[in-house]
């Protein structure tokens, strides 16, 4: 018995904390969206009392219909209050809209209280109300395109006022009216909004392309940093032994920052300077190799042909890191420059030690291929081939004139 009543109790104690707990949940939620809840309950009574004074019809046999209304213009009333923190800070924009609100009252207090059909009044209010309304939503667009839509919308207007006002009695007008195409006013609608549509896609585009270029700006910022942490510890080595080669590893690093600097920051150079690039950094590591190396570099190409910057020398860089570094003798790289009709083919072949390979690229090859598909897109090719200690890379690009 006393098991039985203490489960009884349980029950009742875990209904309850269920209960509260929703009981709880609803009074926060009612709290936070109070303000949608009492602009439906207010649309109710100001509905009844605009249809007392006929200002609008109420449908009387079908409550859903009015319930629908209530719920739509109590959440669009509650919108305002809802957010009246952030719109205490666009004050402005606030009182453009309570003014085009205003507007749209008044041109139905004038239809319903003249109860003229077609009320020349009424359109120019409504008409001032849309376009007030638009130049809200799209400010940018309306500015742009205003002489259009005036060109557009102006003589229709006019069209509209001459035969509502000068054709006669409201009987003729009236007779007109039914041949007369008023889908017109209504046509210019589709074309706009395409407009529009074509706007947004153009900025859109021009943002990608200025994300692009800061993408682009950042990678040659990493590039040379990268560049020359690698030759500063060549120079270093050659100045703790009182090397004599040290003064003309200086001038020709004073070159490639010259070239780095000045050219790397253009978007196009020639294939001249960038192969002068190339043979500096070759020579510059020769100066410093006593072990037997064999480098052979080969361009049979158009010098006047341009490329971007700073590609090549990512690839030249790894081969001397990776391959030269990593062998006591017969190190070897073999560089080939050449073109066919549409591209530029670069290439690099040498060999490394199996036992000393990296087991990642660094950052150089990541930065060139970020670099290539911001640059030449689908107009690129970039192929890797490792075969036992033997390491080819090969880079084609498309040609620029």
């Amino acid at each position: 018995m006393a098991f039985v009543l203490i489960l009884v109790v349980s029950i009742n104690f875990l209904v309850i904390a269920v209960l509260r707990t929703y009981f709880c949940s609803m009074v926060q939620f009612f709290n936070k969206y109070k303000a949608f809840f009492i602009g439906v309950l207010l649309m109710f009574p100001i509905f009844y009392v605009m249809n007392y004074f006929e200002f609008i019809h109420l449908p009387k046999n079908n409550p859903l219909e009015i319930v629908i209304y209530a719920v739509f213009w109590g959440i669009l009333t509650a919108l305002p209050f809802y957010h009246y923190h952030y719109l205490k800070t666009k004050q402005r924009t606030v009182l453009n809209v309570l003014g085009l609100m205003v507007l749209f009252f008044v041109a139905l207090f004038i239809d319903s209280y003249m109860q003229m059909p077609d009320n020349p009044v009424t359109f120019v209010l409504l008409m001032a109300f849309w376009f007030g309304f638009a130049y809200l939503l799209i400010p940018a667009f309306i500015k742009k395109y205003w002489k259009l839509i005036a060109f557009i919308y102006g003589p229709l207007f006019l069209y509209f006022l001459y035969l509502r006002l000068f054709t006669g009695n409201l009987e003729t007008y009236l007779k007109i009216k039914e041949d007369f195409p008023f889908y017109l006013f209504f046509l210019p609608i589709p074309v706009l909004f395409l407009i529009w549509l074509f706007e947004q896609w153009k900025w859109v585009q021009n943002l990608k392309a200025d994300k692009a270029k800061a993408e682009l700006a950042l990678l040659r910022t990493q590039i040379n940093p990268h560049f020359f942490f690698n030759t500063l510890n060549n120079l270093y080595a050659l100045t703790v032994k009182h090397s004599e080669k040290a003064p003309e590893v200086i001038l020709k690093l004073s070159d490639m920052m010259r070239y780095t600097i000045y050219e790397g920051d253009k978007e196009m150079v020639t294939l001249e300077d960038e192969i002068e690039y190339l043979n500096n950094y070759i020579e510059l590591h020769k100066i410093r190799y006593k072990k037997s190396v064999e480098i052979a570099f080969n361009h049979e190409v158009d010098t006047s042909l341009t490329v971007a910057p700073l590609l090549f020398i990512i690839l030249l860089e790894n081969a001397f890191k990776h391959g030269i570094e990593t062998l006591a003798e017969n190190a070897f790289i073999h560089i080939t420059l050449k073109e066919e009709t549409d591209f530029i083919i670069f290439s690099i072949e040498n060999n490394f030690d199996p036992n000393e390979i990296s087991p990642t690229n660094g950052i150089g090859l990541q930065n060139l291929r970020s670099r290539l598909s911001l640059l030449y897109k689908n107009k690129h090719e970039l192929k890797v081939d490792v075969s036992n200690n033997l390491y080819i890379t090969t880079l084609k690009i498309a040609k620029h004139a």
